[in-house]
């Protein structure tokens, strides 16, 4: 999602927008994430939204993202999974990876799963699905969305307090941080090509 789509209703109604973002992040309904975390550190130093409730907001809204997936996968199982997980990315293929590494790697996951997109996504419902016990679930999610959310969100605010940035150029740095990901992405699948060809 294009940080112009989102930044006039994080400005229009703050807080609330913020927690509602990062709560549909987190059960898979495309919002942003990464980017906005980093964009609202931006706009913390800007003063056009307080720090404190800023990170209660993001962290709340991935809580409770968390929490509703957990209870998703606990209640509804995995044949729900199956047949509407493919509406929010749940692929049978990514279904039975999850799987397999949850089993191995799932208290981690739950715990470090933030930063990468789709296990966060996965590891709440998969932890509700395989009956992780629901407290070691809730402080390793606690403990996870806190070390994924402010970091991001600091980075953005000692950026934004070092680097000027108008709040009006936002949806253009998006776009360029778009374009950079896919000219990387380009670029790396020329060369497994090549790679492959050799």
């Amino acid at each position: 999602m294009e940080t112009g789509v989102w930044l006039p209703y994080v400005q229009s109604y703050g807080y609330v927008m913020l927690f509602l973002f990062l709560f549909c992040g987190i059960v898979g309904i495309p919002a942003p994430e990464e980017s906005l975390l980093f964009f609202v550190g931006l706009i913390v130093a800007k003063e056009q939204l307080l720090l404190w409730p800023s990170l209660a907001s993001c962290w709340g809204g991935a809580m409770a993202g968390m929490v509703a997936a957990y209870g998703a996968g606990r209640w509804w199982g995995a044949p729900f999974m199956k047949k509407y997980g493919k509406y929010v990315g749940i692929t049978d293929e990514r279904w039975g990876r999850a799987q397999l590494w949850f089993r191995r790697y799932g208290k981690w996951g739950i715990l470090f799963g933030c930063y990468a997109p789709g296990v966060r996504q996965i590891c709440p419902y998969m932890a509700g699905v395989s009956r992780f016990p629901f407290r070691p679930f809730l402080l390793l999610a606690a403990l996870g969305t806190a070390g994924w959310v402010a970091p991001l969100m600091f980075v953005g605010l000692l950026l934004g307090r070092h680097v000027h940035i108008p709040l009006v150029s936002f949806p253009l740095v998006g776009l360029a941080l778009f374009l950079l990901f896919l000219l990387a992405a380009w670029i790396g699948q020329r060369r497994r090509k090549k790679s492959f060809e050799s």
